[in-house]
């Protein structure tokens, strides 16, 4: 039952290239930063609301579903905001296009605030809106708040190795890290290739982010029984600060087993980093060269 996930964009063209598609060019900053904080509010609000009503109100259970879910909020949240921001939503996207895809470095640290920003207001919405359920849920199975035994519900906001629903009880941390990132590789390639002006196959710009909510919607199906699926630094950091905040302490931050740095942030800023460099390097020569 579990699950999740996150996010994505529509890349900023090359510096040498196209300067009015750039995300930033020729905009201010703030309303730049203000989609991106909406941007991830959406995603986050559709992906963990779709948790909070499987977990707590036992509707739309199944990871199929779940995953849909997460993929159709990731591809609503790009379109709402790729025209005013490049609609990162996840702070390993932007590291990605900030080293490949012509994005402003002194920008990086900006949008990752304003997407952990976004994505703490989801997870803060979702709590007063589920609030009665969640202590349903969590009185119902004789626990409290802060209980080791409380990852039941604090999954509902950050993300946990091996997934607190799965049997997968003997994933490491290397193991969870491993599958963060290679899954963001892969979203990050798929990324870069869908939103590639030369690649004639592409599925076009009104399309491309429904291509990416469909890839995050597979990668979550794959990925989500080992490590609830992240691939998104800020889905994972903000709502896991606010259930720090909220209640559930330790359990949140650091979490039971710890790793939740390398696991949900560094994993899967390299991963992302990484499937860009594959696609820059070795793909998109070839699809300049074919148009």
């Amino acid at each position: 039952m579990s699950v999740e996930a996150s996010v994505v964009e529509i890349r900023p063209a090359p510096r040498a290239s196209a300067p009015a598609a750039r995300a930033g060019a020729s905009r201010t900053l703030l309303p730049r930063l203000a989609a991106e904080a909406g941007g991830t509010f959406l995603l986050v609000f559709f992906g963990l609301g779709v948790l909070h009503a499987s977990i707590f109100g036992n509707a739309q259970t199944g990871l199929g579903t779940i995953a849909a879910v997460w993929g159709i909020g990731v591809s609503l949240a790009i379109y709402a905001t790729a025209g005013v921001s490049g609609a990162h939503l996840n702070p390993a996207m932007t590291a990605a296009f900030a080293l490949f895809g012509g994005f402003r470095r002194r920008e990086v640290l900006p949008y990752w605030a304003a997407q952990t920003l976004g994505a703490f207001a989801a997870a803060a919405t979702l709590h007063a809106l589920f609030a009665p359920l969640v202590a349903a849920f969590e009185a119902s199975r004789g626990f409290s708040r802060g209980d080791p035994a409380s990852v039941l519900s604090a999954m509902a906001y950050g993300e946990y190795f091996p997934n607190p629903t799965s049997p997968a009880s003997a994933l490491g941390e290397g193991a969870a890290c491993a599958a963060e990132f290679v899954a963001t590789a892969i979203l990050a390639f798929v990324v870069f290739a869908v939103t590639e002006r030369s690649n004639a196959s592409g599925p076009g710009r009104a399309l491309a982010p429904a291509a990416i909510g469909l890839a995050v919607a597979a990668l979550i199906s794959v990925v989500a029984p080992l490590t609830q699926a992240c691939f998104n630094p800020a889905r994972d950091f903000g709502p896991r600060v606010f259930a720090w905040l909220a209640g559930w302490g330790s359990v949140a931050i650091p979490g039971p087993r710890g790793g939740f740095l390398t696991v949900y942030v560094l994993a899967p800023i390299l991963g992302a980093v990484v499937g860009a460099g594959l696609f820059h390097r070795l793909f998109r020569p070839h699809y300049a060269s074919a148009s």
